[in-house]
């Protein structure tokens, strides 16, 4: 039986996720809804998408019977009240990255993930490329021996777009570029919380991190070095020293199709998708969404691929980076 996807937003992400899904065999996913707060959006979005059912709010979704998890891509202001909103319905949940405004949201959202028993994963899309996997697996046998350093930047101009410099809509470069970093260095370092944190960078006229420089330091004296930035276009790779070589990951690191090992090159392409796309790679979704439907057909809650502990150190870290660069959201104020 295919499992069945409703879609909250009609935005672009939302568009290369659906078109995503019909890249993989229908027997397998369904997009069953979609909801947009507006009902004419969602109408177009559906017949676009041959979506049998459109709704004008996200309220109608949650009380559809015949969908089995919900892939919410609303900008990320919006991700605790509609995640809650669909567990309380108790509805599986795919939450688009970054999962919230803050650990204390992403708390909010575990919670009421446990309180209605239901499946919930942050969609970190990167963990589950087929780069991703084959990276695991040459750490797991020891190709570059001990992982010592972990060097990434990942920027572009990007200030002319509302949702990444305006801080009512959460921009910035730390909470829409700096997870892909993070979630990387968890991958490294197997989820160990760093020994110190160190942040430095600048913030743009509206208030949010235009160009934010990490420096994680771990157990061992294991480095990790995250630059990401809304204001420069940088690098957008990664290389990952052991004491028996490196790995790198050619531009895009967000979303890598080639690996190259001590030198060695490996591709791994991506399927044509049936539509034109709005992001780089966006066929890639595919692979999350594969992740989801593996763990709903074993009974799981959480993905071993993207655990909810990952989640909340990425979004710890993240406020403590944003705390010494003095940015701050309105939902950090909510007491």
């Amino acid at each position: 039986m295919a499992t069945r996807w409703g879609i909250c937003s009609a935005g672009k992400i939302s568009h290369d996720f659906s078109v995503a899904l019909r890249t993989l065999t229908p027997e397998d996913h369904e997009i069953v809804a979609v909801a947009a707060r507006d009902l004419q959006h969602a109408e177009e979005f559906a017949k676009k998408h041959n979506i049998p059912r459109a709704y004008g709010s996200y309220d109608e979704l949650a009380k559809d019977p015949d969908i089995d998890i919900v892939y919410i891509g609303t900008v990320h202001p919006y991700h605790l009240s509609t995640g809650k909103l669909f567990m309380k319905a108790k509805k599986n949940v795919l939450i688009e990255k970054p999962l919230a405004m803050n650990l204390r949201e992403v708390k909010e959202l575990i919670s009421a993930a446990q309180d209605n028993n239901v499946f919930f994963m942050e969609a970190v899309w990167t963990r589950f490329f087929p780069v991703s996997v084959e990276l695991k697996r040459l750490l797991a046998q020891g190709e570059v021996g001990d992982v010592q350093m972990f060097r990434t930047d990942l920027g572009a101009p990007l200030t002319h777009i509302p949702r990444f410099a305006e801080k009512k809509l959460g921009g910035g470069a730390l909470l829409d570029l700096g997870i892909y970093c993070l979630q990387f260095v968890l991958v490294l370092f197997n989820g160990e919380r760093p020994e110190s944190i160190q942040a430095t960078g600048h913030c743009i006229d509206t208030g949010v991190d235009g160009t934010a420089v990490l420096v994680l330091r771990f157990s061992g004296n294991r480095l990790a070095i995250c630059t990401c930035s809304i204001t420069l276009m940088l690098t957008c790779d990664a290389v990952i020293t052991g004491t028996k070589g490196n790995i790198k990951l050619p531009k895009p690191m967000w979303c890598p199709t080639t690996l190259e090992v001590n030198g060695k090159q490996m591709q791994f392409p991506l399927p044509e998708a049936a539509m034109p796309l709005n992001f780089t790679n966006s066929a890639g979704l595919r692979y999350e969404a594969e992740e989801v439907r593996r763990c709903l057909l074993k009974g799981l809650k959480e993905s071993p691929g993207m655990p909810w502990a990952h989640s909340s150190l990425i979004a710890e870290i993240i406020d403590e980076a944003r705390r010494q660069l003095g940015v701050i959201y309105d939902q950090d104020n909510t007491q």
